[in-house]
């Protein structure tokens, strides 16, 4: 039993497929099958349970499981005491919210962790941030979430023991084109909404979880692409669209987008990291600080 081979075991237990851990990894999906055979053959029993939808544990594979992240913590360790190098925070974000909530965060760990190096990894999957944080390439990421337990907003969570902090709100906005049918209405209910055409990414995409939550399936779902693609959708009359308000700011002052008067819940931006795992001496503690 190698410690490359648990890395590889933790990576496709966050990603649940071959070719997420290969992916995360940056190895092939036919190093990643190898391996586990591997690992699989020299503990004379098989650790997942093989599926059209996904690898799920199997009961020795449960049981190996927090063998895996004590014996990874323990090489960390001992690499770190023997090399003496800067501690080192890897720390990923959603690509949406890289360029406006990124860098704030950064510089208070800066100012506080002069020590830390920070590395930054942007992913425009949700999925690949948190499955980067359980199985331990990443110490944190920085997501969208609801109000609420993790993954409130309706995504899935990686079996590991993950907590989070909410750093700021990310309100958010339902806008159209100033001459959409609704646009002179000075209040307006989930009802009225009934029957029209909400632009939208990808099914994970966060503001389109968001918008499931807000209308449910009361309107027509149309699919555009990112923020900057809906919301150019959305000043040509093609729908309505919730996106978060840094993003329409500069519309909705020029014009070219009015919002409408429906109550719509925010976001939170939070800091997600594996409770078990602190790489970083004193994880903890640098994570709050990056929120002060």
């Amino acid at each position: 039993m190698e410690l490359r081979q648990l890395r590889v075991f933790e990576a496709v237990v966050a990603h649940r497929t071959v070719t997420g851990a290969a992916v995360a990894l940056g190895l092939a999906p036919s190093s990643v099958s190898e391996q586990i055979r591997t690992l699989e053959r020299s503990l004379g029993t098989e650790l997942f349970d093989r599926a059209p939808r996904g690898m799920a544990l199997t009961p020795a594979g449960e049981r190996l499981l927090p063998w895996s992240r004590r014996l990874l913590d323990q090489a960390d360790q001992a690499r770190r005491e023997v090399s003496a190098a800067r501690p080192r925070l890897r720390l990923g974000a959603l690509e949406t919210i890289a360029a406006t909530h990124v860098p704030a965060v950064l510089a208070r760990l800066a100012e506080r962790r002069p020590d830390l190096e920070v590395s930054l990894h942007t992913d425009t999957a949700r999925d690949g941030l948190l499955g980067g944080v359980a199985a331990g390439a990443l110490e944190a990421a920085l997501i969208l979430d609801t109000a609420g337990p993790l993954g409130e907003l309706g995504f899935y969570l990686p079996p590991a023991p993950l907590e989070y902090l909410d750093l700021r709100d990310v309100p958010l906005a339902l806008v159209a084109a100033p001459a959409h049918p609704l646009g002179r209405a000075t209040a307006l209910t989930r009802e009225d909404l009934r029957g029209q055409r909400l632009l939208v990414n990808t099914p994970a995409c966060s503001f389109r979880l968001a918008g499931e939550r807000l209308l449910g399936h009361d309107v027509e779902r149309v699919r555009t692409g990112g923020v900057a693609v809906t919301r150019a959708c959305a000043e040509q009359g093609l729908g309505i669209a919730l996106l978060p308000e840094f993003a329409v700011h500069d519309e909705l002052a020029a014009g070219s987008l009015i919002r409408l008067p429906l109550e719509v819940p925010g976001l939170h931006l939070r800091l997600v990291w594996r409770a078990d795992r602190e790489s970083v001496p004193g994880l903890r503690e640098v994570l709050y600080a990056a929120a002060s």
